[in-house]
Formats: structure tokens, C-alpha cells, sequence
């Protein structure tokens, strides 16, 4: 497995080693002893979660204040622009984002380490999107920043207004939002 920096480090792709033929394909899309290697420890996953958007769905910029989540995510259908914010006040990369094309042509994964916001937005008809997490999900302690916060002006590469949820709609500014110390 190939495992490519970003420019927040704690942030980190990994791209698996396709074997295919005429037959179809196989790759190995998580190993934790490769895993551990390149994060750095051993963080357990408690659950597995599967969504399906439709073209110019964005979801996020969401993380839990309480029991954060790291969540390491990939694509098995369509194609999603995913982005992950450090939120981490005392990071030398807080407020700072990166982001990444998954699809199911590239097979990138993407490691959200604990303390980010994640989000990400449908570029193609439809796109489904599978992610492990280090924790349970918790409404309770679920926060979300806006999407279109101009302090972090990200580049989400859609020209239309994105079709949000209800909660998303309700996201905050990252200056008035619950951080992580």
C-alpha cells in the first residue's frame, strides 16, 4: 500500500495496490499493521457506516465535540471531493484544510484523524461512501461547521449551491463553533 502525505501530516491517504485481470480485481483496503505503521498507533474502529448521495449532496463539515471520531473513508461507487479541517486549537495546522478525490476509479482511502471536521460533496450522478470510526456516533456531542465558512474558504470544485440537510444548514462559523483544545 502506497501512503502519501498531505499537507496537514496527521492527514494521510492510502493508496491500496490493485491486482486485476480480465476477471475483475481484488485489493486489500485496510491492514491494521500497515495502518499502525503509518499513523503511528493503534486506534481500535467500533463502526462501519455506508452512504449513498446523489450528485451535489454535501455532507458536513461535521465531528463530535465528545467521543471524536477518527474515520478512515473510501468510495465503492461514484466519486466524492472529501475535505478535512484540523480543529484542533493548538495545532500548528488548526483552521487549516486539505482535501481529496475519492472514487471508486482511484480507490484512495483517506485517514480523518480525531479533532477534524470532515465533509465531503457528490461530483458525480451518485457516489457511495464507506468510512470505519474510532468511536460511536453521538448526536449529542455532534457539532458541524459551515460548509461555506469564509475563514476557511474551501474549494469544494461545484459551481452550484450544494443540496444540504437541515442540520448542515444550521452549521456554525468556525470562530463560534465548540473546538477541540
Amino acid at each position: 500500500m502506497n501512503i502519501i502525505k498531505t499537507d496537514i501530516p496527521d492527514v494521510l491517504i492510502f493508496e491500496p495496490k490493485v491486482f486485476g485481470d480480465a476477471r475483475g480485481f481484488f485489493f486489500e483496503s485496510f491492514n491494521e499493521n500497515v495502518f499502525a505503521e503509518a499513523i503511528g498507533s493503534r486506534p481500535r474502529f467500533v463502526q462501519d457506516n455506508h452512504s449513498k448521495s446523489s450528485k451535489n449532496v454535501l455532507r458536513g463539515l461535521h465531528y463530535q465535540i465528545k467521543q471524536p471520531q477518527g474515520k478512515l473513508v473510501r468510495v465503492t461507487a461514484g466519486e466524492v471531493f472529501d475535505v478535512a479541517v484540523d480543529l484542533r486549537k493548538s495545532s500548528p495546522t488548526f483552521g487549516q484544510w486539505v482535501g481529496e478525490f475519492l472514487s471508486v476509479e482511484n480507490r484512495r482511502i483517506l485517514w480523518v484523524p480525531p479533532g477534524f471536521g470532515h465533509g465531503f460533496v457528490t461530483l458525480s450522478e451518485t457516489a457511495e461512501f464507506l468510512y470505519k470510526t474510532t468511536d460511536f456516533y453521538a448526536p449529542e456531542h455532534e457539532r458541524c461547521v459551515m460548509w461555506n465558512d469564509p475563514d476557511l474558504n474551501v474549494d469544494w470544485h461545484i459551481q452550484d449551491e450544494p443540496a444540504l440537510s437541515a442540520k448542515d444548514k444550521l452549521g456554525l462559523l468556525l470562530k463560534d463553533a465548540d473546538l477541540f483544545d
